[in-house]
């Protein structure tokens, strides 16, 4: 079978745990072809981010036009924007394209630093119609409106529960029209959670464009995510990262 070219839209994490780093090891591992168009550089590790600069719209298009105008593009995958100006860009350039598009609304990293403003999430509006699945977490789901602000946007999401208390967490994928399916596992007791939603989302995205349907993707994505924490490295003094490269797929 012909590996899925997965475009990944995010921004870059200098140590390898989130962002464009975690989304090229994911989809690596679960037979993806991996490309990038990188929104933003930070300076960060496991115990923060201490400088990020974002990139202009131009370049952030330019990525996305050189991937899809000679390799092509199976399905998409969206992470930190850095800008509203991003987020109308890659919207205008995926209004095109017709692939699975899989939005993880990016505003607050593991360690605690914003990476969205107001502005930009504003924009987030066009990127919720247009994809196929929007990721947010507690915190993003609350920013957006929660359960109800949600459902009156008519989109497709995947309420994840891995912030909230409790010895379970559980992920609640939401289709309109449709009654909410719950998928709830034991907490696995770990400080190494560094690019979890990197990691969910790029696996979820590379699985739809390998033609799966949606809640199997999602399952799936969820599956992958379990095994990189169960096989995080133990690098670093804070939030480390996952370890994808021993994770099962």
């Amino acid at each position: 079978m012909t590996s899925p070219r997965i475009l990944s839209i995010a921004g870059s994490d200098s140590s390898g745990g989130a962002g464009i780093q975690a989304d090229i090891k994911t989809i690596t591992m679960l037979g993806g072809y991996a490309m990038t168009a990188i929104t933003a550089i930070t300076a960060q590790n496991t115990l923060g981010v201490t400088m990020a600069e974002v990139l202009s719209p131009e370049l952030v298009a330019a990525q996305i036009d050189a991937c899809a105008g000679d390799i092509g593009i199976d399905a998409v995958k969206i992470g930190m924007l850095g800008s509203a100006a991003i987020g109308n860009v890659v919207a205008d350039r995926l209004e095109s394209l017709g692939v699975p598009v899989v939005f993880d609304p990016v505003m607050i990293a593991t360690s605690g630093a914003a990476l969205a403003d107001a502005a930009t999430i504003a924009a987030f509006e066009r990127l919720m119609r247009l994809a196929m699945l929007t990721t947010p977490n507690v915190h993003e789901l609350a920013a957006l409106g929660g359960h109800e602000a949600m459902a009156a946007r008519g989109v497709t999401y995947l309420a994840k529960g891995g912030d909230a208390e409790g010895d379970r967490v559980e992920d609640t994928l939401v289709v309109p029209g449709e009654s909410p399916h719950v998928m709830g596992a034991h907490r696995i007791a770990t400080r190494h959670t560094h690019g979890t939603g990197c990691t969910l989302s790029s696996a979820i995205a590379t699985c739809l464009g390998r033609g799966l349907p949606l809640a199997e993707a999602v399952d799936r994505g969820r599956l992958f995510v379990r095994s990189a924490l169960r096989a995080a490295p133990g690098f670093g003094a804070g939030c480390g990262p996952l370890g994808h490269a021993d994770a099962r797929s």
